[in-house]
Order: structure tokens, then sequence, then C-alpha cells
């Protein structure tokens, strides 16, 4: 097959490592950062689905304000004495998370084949402005695309649309690539060219569709050229 116009990523959990403020998490809670920051983002994700899905959407806030209700939610559920400077503390260090150590790598080299670049994500601007100069990967991305503007989080095929109308491309000329295999198999339906990046070693989704391509790095989003 020709090689894609552009890619696009995912922000969190692909280029960014969401798991990472499980650090900051640490030092306020010893012993228990690491499952504060996995019941986070986990009850963050149910939350973009519940608001996409309930009454068409009328319920729909801003992912900054998912954020933070989801990271209540959890501190509450592991019963973690979370009091408001805590709880900015947390909310500063999901703003600044830590780069995976390859992002800034792949996206020049990219770049250096003249693609076309870009994020597609449920984060709204201002959450991805924060993460993407705190890892110094402005200038390499042509694109910062956010499903705010269409009060529809992914996996909604109009979240996936906002791709194929700010490149201009149709979606079979576009690739995507996630660490979420949910996210890549949402893609994969809306006609994309998928890589799902199987970071922790995990089943893909069991619901008949397979995404073109499966790797364990950003790195393998070369193999496209």
């Amino acid at each position: 097959m020709a090689s894609p116009g552009a890619v696009l990523f995912d922000a969190y959990g692909t280029l960014f490592d969401v798991y990472s403020v499980g650090q900051a998490a640490e030092r306020l809670f010893p012993g228990q950062g690491a499952a504060l920051a996995v019941a986070w983002r986990d009850k963050q994700i149910e939350y973009t689905r519940l608001v996409t899905t309930s009454n068409d959407g009328a319920h729909y806030r801003p992912f900054s304000e998912l954020t933070r209700a989801g990271l209540r939610y959890s501190a509450r559920r592991l019963g973690l004495p979370m009091d408001d400077a805590a709880e900015q503390q947390l909310m500063d260090a999901y703003r600044t998370l830590s780069a995976f150590e390859e992002s800034r790598e792949v996206l020049q080299a990219l770049k250096a084949r003249g693609v076309v670049t870009g994020i597609l994500s449920n984060g709204d601007p201002g959450m991805l402005d924060a993460a993407v100069r705190s890892a110094g990967l402005h200038g390499l991305l042509d694109h910062m695309l956010s499903v705010d503007g269409i009060r529809k989080y992914k996996t909604h095929p109009e979240a996936y649309q906002l791709g194929a109308v700010a490149t201009g491309l149709p979606p079979a000329q576009i690739a995507f690539v996630s660490c979420n295999g949910w996210d890549a198999l949402g893609a994969t339906w809306y006609g994309f060219r998928t890589l799902w990046i199987n970071r922790y070693q995990l089943p893909f989704e069991e619901l008949g569709t397979q995404p073109e391509r499966i790797g364990h790095s950003l790195r393998d989003v070369l193999a496209f050229f």
C-alpha cells in the first residue's frame, strides 16, 4: 500500500505517559501512587464515554473537568485524604506529563520525511498546549486537534473526522497511532490506517476487527514509510 499522507497521534497514553503522574501521587500518598494513577485514568475515560453517550452529549464537560472529577472520585475510592493543595499538585502534574522517550525522535523523523503530523485527542486545547510545550514537541506538529470543538469524545466518528477535515485527506490516507486499544479500534472502524502501540503486552479488543499494524514503540510508525 502507498505510504500515508499524514500521521495523527493520540496524545494521552501514546505520546505522553499518563501513568507518570503516579510519581507525584506517590510523594503525596506513599504506597498508593501507582494505584491512584491507574484508577484515575480508568475513571477519566469512563467519564468521557458517559458524557458522550448520554442524552446525545448534553452533559459534555471539557476533558480538564473530567480529569479533575476522575481524580476526586479515585481518591475517595482509595480512601486517600486529598485536600485542595494535593489535588492541584496532581492536576498540575497531569498538565506536564512525561513524554515517552521516543516521542520527539519519531516526530522529528516524520518531519524530515515531509510527512504531515498532528495530535488528535480528547484533551481540551489548554491541556494539550501545556503538555506539548512542556515536552518540547510544539514545533514538530502541524495539527493540534481537540474534540472540544465538537463536544463529543472518541470513539465517536465525528471525533476522528476532525483528522480528515484538518488534513484534507480521506481516512484511508491517514495513519492513526494510539496506545489505547479501544482508540485504535474506533479509528479502524472509522477508516483510518491504524497502528496500535501495545506497550503493556495486552490482548487486542475481541470485537472482530484488528488494526492494520501492531507495534511496541512509536518507532514502529516509521514502517508505514
